[in-house]
């Protein structure tokens, strides 16, 4: 794929203790990278459950704030074993990459589920996908696979945070807006950021792979018919 390239404003702060873990984790030098991705993305689902009970039982918020760690966890960690261990394959990156949008699709369908807004689900589900799309569309023709400033780190650490609070809403919240309304508007502002960002990113990765990016391909397909 190239170089990978992380604008993330959290990367720098939370990548490195995260990392720092590797070396007192009692990780067999022998287990498969790929073992690891799958352990983030148990991690995922376990999130994607505590998010959809979220508005109705307490523990349901620490649950998916708990998954989302664990998963970003296993998401540091993988990268570095496999180096470490020389188990890097193609192979991995690429169910690393697979793995990674499906993990927030849970999460997002999740929160729809918790405050029976199927439709906002849907609209966030679009734009996550959109926006994975272009993000390796991009990394293809520049050879560059670059994260925004407000990326995946950022984004896990926004949803960690939202369980919590959700978490506080159910045990200590009176009255109304209850947890339910609280979610609803919560998951509209969280759409409407990623759909801003969604054009934004558009936008220059146009303007980048029209700068940067490889001589535009002008060959024909080639059927079977060709061959």
């Amino acid at each position: 794929m190239g170089k990978r390239i992380s604008h993330s404003l959290l990367d720098p702060w939370l990548g490195p203790p995260l990392k720092g873990l590797y070396s007192v984790l009692p990780i067999p030098r022998r287990f498969p990278p790929e073992g690891i991705i799958l352990t983030g993305h148990l991690f995922a689902i376990l999130a994607a459950v505590g998010f959809a009970y979220s508005t109705c039982l307490w523990w349901a918020g620490v649950l998916a704030a708990a998954g989302v760690l664990g998963n970003h966890t296993a998401d540091c960690l993988d990268g570095t074993h496999a180096r470490s261990t020389g188990q890097c394959r193609n192979g991995g990156e690429l169910l690393d990459h697979f793995t990674d949008p499906l993990s927030f699709s849970y999460w997002l369908v999740g929160i729809s589920v918790s405050c029976a807004r199927l439709d906002l689900g849907l609209v966030a589900v679009i734009c996550l996908y959109a926006t994975a799309v272009l993000t390796n569309i991009k990394a293809k023709i520049i050879g560059e696979f670059t994260l925004a400033r407000f990326g995946p780190t950022e984004f896990k650490t926004l949803l960690a945070a939202y369980g919590i609070f959700m978490t506080g809403l159910v045990l200590f919240g009176t009255g109304n807006p209850g947890p339910e309304a609280w979610a609803v508007g919560c998951f509209k502002l969280l759409i409407v950021i990623g759909i801003l960002q969604l054009l934004i990113n558009l936008w220059i990765a146009v303007r980048d792979v029209n700068q940067t990016g490889a001589p535009p391909d002008t060959s024909e397909w080639i059927t079977n018919r060709d061959r």
